[in-house]
């Protein structure tokens, strides 16, 4: 219920480009190797200089600050709540859903 409405909001609203492959429907690790793989052959077949540059963002989630993160989910007009809930997901809170008086565990 809520990845659907922070997805529906993030592609109403164009907030993440076009080139994005994480965490987008039709789009996974593998479109993302097979675009840049048809972008550096291109840019060979051009004769252009291609550098490539491999960096590891091992843990970076968790050096992300929680502030900046929850400001920007405000920034792009999710609806109030939002940023609410996750502060307390990221703050480890405990989470359940009741839908039709059915309580999530």
């Amino acid at each position: 219920m809520i990845l659907n409405a922070i997805t529906w909001h993030i592609q109403e609203n164009q907030v993440i480009r076009p080139s994005q492959h994480g965490f987008m429907n039709d789009r996974t690790c593998l479109t993302n190797l097979i675009f840049f793989y048809n972008k550096v052959t291109h840019l060979v077949d051009e004769g252009k200089a291609v550098d490539v540059v491999y960096l590891d963002f091992n843990e970076a989630f968790y050096a992300v600050s929680q502030t900046i993160l929850l400001e920007k989910l405000a920034a792009h007009g999710l609806d109030v709540r939002m940023p609410c809930w996750v502060k307390n997901w990221l703050d480890g809170q405990t989470q359940r859903v009741v839908v039709n008086g059915v309580t999530s565990s």
